[in-house]
């Protein structure tokens, strides 16, 4: 044979396969980790913003709730509306004043509540106030302005200059005061501390370099911890820019933004995260992923030599040892498709067919044989001296008008075909083969009378268990026709099973006249011993072509005393 070369050879081949579907199973395996940890830390970093954003939105609503809850109790109390009706009332006035002393108290964010009637009447906590009044307050702005918007703004109605002392800024909720016919009766004003706000978003949970902000709907600046975005036009730019990028995460920037409209209001409070984070955990998880791989790669560039060759020095010592065997055989031409190892097992397998095909036709022969001992055992089950004699004898009975024992008969014989058949299974358990001995003695019984009695038993633990068919009643049959129908004395039949081992044990006596067991040897004399159609010889053959050649039928018998029969079969575990 020619050398193969290196590469044809199934080691190279093996390892060279191995390591590269190692190479491309590690590649997918690191893109769907990298992938997966990526967009777990992404989802988990869009939630925890989201979540963020949403609670401290949240805390803004209810305080904003709170306040309105406070404007419409004092708008619609009657202190105020007594104030405000009347042009001079001390008594209303005192009572309204106590009142706003009262709520200011119960809300330590609220720094001023200011009270402003048409007439230009003033009541609040506050002892000096810088505000344009007139005696009709249409005229002022700030009133009307007032009146018209009750949403909050950042800087109070009054406020003439802006500082960036935010200790100094305040929230302020406007709301119009009218009379019963709607009829406008002044304006409520109440200023709460720009600090509150300020200590809602500061306590937001997001990373050291991630930012809130919020807008109004003209896109002004009410809320950042820079105050440099309150005075610098391009810093204000920018966070308008960044309000109009899609929500979520922005692959172009690497950073991702939530918004959160915020109820009652025209604010809109926005989130900003860097995802610095998720850029270190990248990074660290590449580099690991690198590690991992090179060390993986390594180790399978080592265990791929390794072993590609404890696979091929079996195949290669079974080519050789085959080779040996080649002589004895014709050579068979190969093409030089594939690996140097694959030729030479092919070869031999193609030399080994020959052989496989003889062992085949064996088979196929054995399988034919056992078919039809099958068939005979079916041909056997009904057996047509067996169905006449007992037909002739239910005939008889009915004639002797003995009604009971026809119906038992029949009975009988129904529960004998039946069993025999088994809806065509070649399978049945103890209990049914046992049964149907049973049917069978009890139809013979009739025709013999006294003469034949019979006796049974079995482990109950083992009725269950699945055997062959019909493996008892032709031996019961052989015990009656060819023992005990040829002695004057009564006969007994006794049948028992029982596990042995692994296997099943039957053994069925009759104390009949016996034989001569040497007849069985000859193949002339089977004619002489048949079973009711089916012999020993075809029972036994029956029992080891399904079993296996250490089962069967063994006898034991002597002349004059009886014979024992013992049937060692298999459990069937399907």
């Amino acid at each position: 044979m020619i050398k193969p070369k290196a590469f044809n050879k199934i080691k190279f081949q093996i390892t060279s396969f191995y390591f590269i579907s190692s190479l491309i199973a590690i590649f997918l395996m690191a893109l769907i980790l990298y992938n997966s940890f990526f967009n777990i830390e992404l989802h988990q970093d869009l939630n925890a913003t989201k979540m963020a954003v949403e609670k401290s939105g949240n805390y803004v609503e209810l305080y904003v709730d709170k306040l309105k809850v406070i404007s419409n109790i004092l708008v619609n109390n009657n202190e105020t509306i007594d104030y405000l009706s009347e042009s001079k009332n001390n008594e209303a006035e005192k009572n309204l004043s106590g009142l706003l002393n009262h709520t200011i108290e119960s809300d330590p964010s609220i720094k001023s509540i200011i009270i402003v009637s048409k007439d230009g009447r003033l009541i609040s906590n506050e002892k000096k106030l810088n505000m344009s009044m007139s005696s009709d307050m249409m005229k002022e702005q700030w009133y009307v302005d007032a009146i018209h918007s009750s949403m909050p703004v950042l800087t109070k109605a009054r406020m003439q200059n802006f500082s960036m002392d935010k200790d100094n800024w305040v929230i302020s909720i406007s709301q119009e005061i009218r009379d019963q016919k709607e009829n406008n009766l002044g304006v409520l004003l109440i200023d709460v501390k720009y600090k509150i706000i300020d200590n809602f978003l500061n306590d937001l949970n997001v990373g050291a370099k991630d930012y809130v902000f919020i807008l109004n709907n003209k896109n002004e600046v009410v809320y950042h911890k820079d105050t440099n975005y309150f005075i610098s036009p391009q810093l204000q730019n920018n966070l308008i820019a960044e309000s109009k990028m899609p929500e979520g995460y922005d692959a172009k920037d690497k950073s991702l933004i939530q918004r959160y409209k915020i109820k009652n209001t025209d604010w809109t409070l926005f989130g900003v995260s860097s995802l610095h984070e998720l850029g270190v955990m990248k990074r660290n998880l590449i580099e690991t992923i690198v590690l991992i791989s090179v060390v993986f790669l390594l180790i399978i560039a080592y265990s791929g030599s390794y072993f590609a060759a404890r696979i091929t020095r079996p195949i290669a010592k079974l080519e050789q040892a085959m080779r040996n065997i080649e002589e004895n055989f014709t050579t068979v031409e190969l093409n030089e498709n594939g690996c140097y190892e694959a030729q030479s097992l092919a070869a031999h397998f193609n030399n080994m067919i020959q052989k496989i095909k003889k062992l085949l036709d064996e088979i196929s022969q054995k399988e034919k044989y056992l078919r039809t001992s099958e068939l005979n055992a079916l041909h056997s089950q009904i057996n047509p001296h067996f169905l006449y004699n007992t037909l002739d004898t239910i005939a008889w009975m009915a004639e002797f008008k003995d009604t009971e024992k026809v119906v038992s008969l029949t009975k009988a014989l129904a529960q004998f075909f039946r069993l025999s058949l088994n809806g065509g299974n070649e399978i049945t358990t103890i209990y049914n083969e046992f049964e149907h001995i049973k049917q069978y003695l009890y139809i013979q019984k009739q025709r013999y009378g006294d003469k034949l009695s019979c006796d049974f038993y079995y482990d109950e633990n083992i009725k269950d268990v699945k055997i062959l068919k019909i493996i008892l009643q032709p031996i019961v049959e052989n015990a009656i026709y060819h023992g005990i129908r040829e002695v004057d004395r009564n006969g007994l039949i006794n049948v028992t099973a029982k596990r042995q081992g692994k296997n099943i044990i039957f053994i069925i006596r009759d104390n009949g006249d016996g034989f001569d067991l040497s007849l069985l040897q000859k193949e002339k004399s089977t004619k002489d011993v048949k079973l009711g159609g089916v012999g020993i010889k075809n029972v036994d053959k029956r029992i080891k072509l399904y079993y296996g050649e250490e089962y069967g039928v063994n006898i034991e018998s002597i002349i004059g005393k009886g014979t024992t029969v013992y049937i060692i079969v298999g459990e069937i575990l399907y």
